[in-house]
């Protein structure tokens, strides 16, 4: 049977590739174009403010771009084995192949791939993927698979994620998924927050921010993490076990939130210890209109006409 831009007929539609996704270039590309945009004008900013304005920025590019990138990545989970098992149903071949197993907030990919990729007349090397999105049917694209006549490895471990399996995968990476994609956001809102109070003179409700943006972001983690609490259904791929443990993005995602956290404490510090450091850092005005309104400084007014109109000393004699 020959191939049709590269894909088997009875097999037509696009593969999903395993954590690593459209979206998740789109927000690399977008939040590196606003880096590469800075480094463009950062040679016009004079003096120390330059470094300043350099850390302060690329550190701020990284926490939003991690934020939303981790939605979009399928490494929260993750796990592999090489293995010799059965290859399709009702059949007593066996192959020679890697298992991978890629769990992210919105579903699962499962990859397989065979060691060499020719075996039994045929291309192994499959990438599927299935979702738990709220508008999407997990259910409906197990059955898909099942008609589709997918290799038994990728449907044994895609039915251990369904809603009626006795593992109970199901629930539990759905809701984890589900609350930890919605603290992310609420964590990415309050980023954008702190870099508008950042940029005012308000200095301590930008630390503020950014340690609310850092206790989301940790909430996240932890709502993921909650699922290591549930026994982990064991994973037998003929002759090896698929032992899945946490992955990048989980821990990318607990160094941002991480770093937000000090970020936001010396920023609170700072501002309490040593404002003028402070102020020179986000290369603010070193006056302070709230000690002006307390009458701590003096406001003076200086008119060049004013000598002009003074009365002149006068020195009057009498003569008697």
């Amino acid at each position: 049977m020959t191939a049709w831009d590269g894909v088997m007929p009875f097999y037509p539609q696009p593969r999903h590739p395993a954590g690593f996704s459209v979206p998740l270039l789109i927000v690399i590309l977008v939040f590196s174009c606003l880096a590469v945009s800075f480094l463009l004008i950062l040679p016009g900013i004079r003096g120390h403010s330059r470094w300043f304005w350099l850390v302060r920025v690329l550190l701020s590019l990284f926490i939003g771009a991690e934020i939303v990138a981790v939605h979009f990545s399928g490494d929260w989970f993750v796990g592999g084995v090489w293995t010799n098992t059965s290859y399709k149903a009702f059949s007593t071949a066996r192959v020679q192949v890697h298992v991978g197993l890629h769990v992210g907030l919105v579903g699962v990919n499962i990859t397989l791939r065979g060691t060499p990729v020719q075996q039994l007349n045929e291309t192994i090397d499959y990438n599927e993927r299935f979702t738990w999105r709220l508008d999407e049917d997990y259910t409906q694209e197990y059955v898909d698979a099942l008609e589709k006549g997918l290799p038994d490895p990728v449907l044994y471990l895609a039915e251990k994620f369904t809603p009626n399996s006795p593992c109970g995968l199901y629930h539990q990476y759905h809701l984890a998924g589900h609350y930890a994609a919605a603290t992310l956001w609420v964590a990415f809102c309050f980023w954008i927050i702190a870099n508008a109070l950042l940029s005012m003179p308000a200095p301590l409700y930008g630390g503020l921010a950014l340690l609310s943006t850092s206790a989301f972001t940790l909430f996240g983690v932890f709502a993921f993490a909650s699922i290591s609490s549930v026994p982990l259904c064991p994973f037998r791929l003929g002759s090896a076990a698929l032992t899945p443990h946490y992955g990048a993005s989980f821990w990318v995602t607990l160094a941002t939130g991480i770093l937000s956290l000090l970020l936001g404490v010396a920023v609170v510090i700072l501002h309490y210890t040593w404002p003028s450091a402070l102020r020179s850092f986000l290369d603010q005005s070193g006056n302070d209109c709230s000690s002006q309104a307390k009458g701590k400084s003096l406001l003076i007014l200086d008119n060049p006409q004013h000598k002009q109109f003074e009365n002149p000393d006068l020195n009057i004699t009498t003569v008697l």
